[in-house]
């Protein structure tokens, strides 16, 4: 399962929660933020032949553009170690987490990514599904 980078539990969502009011955010905004992204990776990968989104990033690749500042380094290493995570998971996790930082138009990867980052593991948390 670590080779797998998203892990996600959905639950059924209450009734009450359906019938709310408040709308989430439109598609539309969703796909604005989508195609900046994708800009902005096509942008940081523009040099090379076979990279063109954070997915493909190598190692080398994940270490350029995946710098962590020590909080969110912290962050990392605890989850890790408290998760047992492979070093292909921990990879994962920088992709998933730079692409959250470009969704978020921010340059440097904040413990906020990384934290998000972690959550789509599920399936690497004990307990997962009872």
């Amino acid at each position: 399962m670590d080779r797998i980078d998203l892990h996600i539990e959905v639950e059924p969502v209450p009734f009450e929660q359906l019938s709310e009011k408040e709308l989430g955010e439109s598609s539309e905004r969703i796909r604005e933020r989508v195609t900046m992204a994708r800009s902005i990776q096509s942008i940081r990968f523009d040099s090379l032949k076979s990279v063109h989104y954070n997915a493909q990033m190598s190692s080398k690749l994940i270490r350029t553009h995946c710098k962590l500042q020590p909080e969110a380094e912290a962050l990392l290493e605890a989850e890790m170690k408290k998760l047992f995570l492979s070093a292909p998971a921990y990879d994962r996790i920088l992709k998933v987490a730079r692409t959250i930082a470009d969704l978020d138009q921010k340059p440097q990867l904040l413990s906020d990514h990384i934290a998000e980052a972690i959550q789509y593991r599920s399936l690497d948390r004990e307990g997962w599904m009872g």
